[in-house]
């Protein structure tokens, strides 16, 4: 059950929203909300409640012992398969075409179901191929 909506969520959510690409840790995210009134605690003590709430996924990033954190509840990553690049961090939004081909081939080929919310196809995105 969400909590009550609160200034602190409230401009907590906002953000996330604002940066739903990107993967933040919960102390980048306390740095840049400080000058908006938002404490350290209030981050964290948020961050666990929405990650509950299926509002968030907790990612840790390969090399890091560090925790990220990605907002999901926004339409355009609703039933969508995300590629997250293990160099530069970026996550981006599968194609569509290839997400529901990829679906469909594991459903057939292996009667097996994704869970397309919970789920992340990690390699090296074309930038970083590139450089």
């Amino acid at each position: 059950m969400p909590k009550y909506m609160t200034k602190q969520r409230k401009i907590l959510l906002e953000y996330l929203s604002l940066h739903a690409d990107e993967k933040l840790s919960a102390k980048q995210m306390a740095e840049d909300l400080n000058s908006r009134g938002i404490s350290a605690s209030a981050v964290y003590r948020n961050l666990s409640d929405l990650e509950k709430e299926g509002k968030i996924r907790r990612v840790n990033q390969s090399g890091s012992r560090e925790v990220f954190y990605q907002y999901t509840d926004g339409e355009l990553c609703k039933d969508c398969l995300h590629l997250s690049c293990e160099k530069c961090g970026k996550t981006y939004h599968m194609n569509v075409q290839g997400a529901q081909m990829l679906v469909q081939n594991l459903a057939q080929s292996d009667d097996f179901t994704i869970d397309k919310a919970n789920t992340v196809l990690y390699g090296v995105c074309r930038e970083c191929r590139n450089q």
